[in-house]
């Protein structure tokens, strides 16, 4: 079985972290730069918060004594602790994301507060799609969507030319497959129906 590292001789030493080379386990991380896409979509997440409690604040100003001090206290805190993970949650998402290609399936790792393990058979797979929100298409990233009859999973935050041979390793194995089974013989039953 063989796992995608991207470009040759990547395995044989060390890779950079931030360049998303693969690792010894075969697995590849992101590029940094999916960090400051994660803060810029965060902050515009942020400001629509802030924009939602400042509406509120003004709301419960004429609430009684007890009320006013729990909307308050909730209005304060609530953002406060929104901020604190979304300055966190960044770098922890970096750190454990990983993605594995290989010949029989898609693999991923990644989480913050909840880690979730993703496997996907390449024999399941319907549709590869890349997609690039504004965000990521002037950081130079792309996410690649991959269709199956069970539902979607997508690797984000790739460089559009990993995306891209990322997109092109997956058609190439489904191709593969399929050409595969076509030339396998079924087997045939054999007697008729008299006997």
């Amino acid at each position: 079985m063989s796992t995608f590292t991207g470009e040759k001789g990547i395995e044989d030493g060390a890779p950079d972290p931030s360049s998303g080379a693969a690792g010894t386990d075969g697995y590849r991380r992101l590029n940094r730069r999916c960090m400051i896409s994660i803060y810029i979509k965060y902050g515009i997440g942020y400001a629509i918060l802030l924009a939602i409690c400042t509406f509120l604040t003004s709301l419960t100003q004429n609430l009684p004594g007890p009320y006013y001090d729990i909307a308050r206290l909730s209005l304060v805190g609530v953002p406060a602790i929104v901020l604190i993970y979304m300055v966190v949650a960044p770098p922890v998402f970096y750190a454990r994301y990983r993605y594995r290609i290989t010949d029989d399936r898609i693999e991923m790792r990644r989480g913050v507060l909840v880690i979730s393990h993703t496997l996907v058979p390449i024999e399941r797979v319907h549709q590869v799609e890349i997609t690039r929100g504004p965000i990521n298409n002037l950081l130079g990233l792309a996410d690649v969507t991959i269709t199956t009859a069970g539902g979607e999973a997508t690797i984000n935050y790739l460089e559009l030319e990993e995306a891209e041979r990322v997109a092109e390793l997956l058609n190439k194995l489904i191709g593969e497959m399929l050409r595969e089974r076509l030339h396998t013989p079924t087997p045939s039953v054999t007697g008729s129906a008299d006997e």
